[in-house]
């Protein structure tokens, strides 16, 4: 694992980190904003629940090195669920964080992609799925 890949895993990490603080705390509703309302559940509950799992989700890309594959499977899989919470503002033209235009929040959709591309190429998780791919047909 380079070094570079090590620092861009911690960086995701500490704004996961950051993302899930705020999920519990400072930007809280905002957050309720963007929950799309098909989903069966509370808005507020589905807000914490999503910052707890930011909060675990960061902390892991830090701290357990060792797993780091496993995480960044994980992490690139929770990018991809939330995805339709930022269709939602999209679709709705909900003003949160600042995305007070159509624009504004279709830019922000093309930047989710490349946070899955992050969390999988940070912890080497893209690598050891070709790899392993590539083992399996020798």
């Amino acid at each position: 694992m380079t070094l570079v890949r090590t620092i861009a895993r911690w960086l995701l990490g500490a704004a996961l980190v950051f993302t899930g603080v705020g999920h519990l705390t400072f930007a809280r509703a905002e957050f309720v904003a963007q929950v799309p309302q098909w989903l069966p559940l509370p808005p507020d509950v589905v807000v914490v629940a999503s910052g707890v799992v930011e909060l675990a989700l960061g902390v892991s890309l830090i701290v357990l090195a060792r797993w780091r594959v496993a995480v960044g499977w994980l992490t690139a899989a929770f990018f991809v669920a939330i995805f339709p919470g930022n269709v939602e503002q999209f679709v709705s033209g909900t003003d949160a964080f600042g995305l007070d235009s159509d624009l504004a929040r279709g830019i922000r959709l093309l930047f989710q992609p490349l946070l899955v591309v992050w969390a999988l190429w940070s912890t080497g998780a893209f690598a050891a799925w070709r790899e392993r791919r590539r083992s399996r047909s020798s």
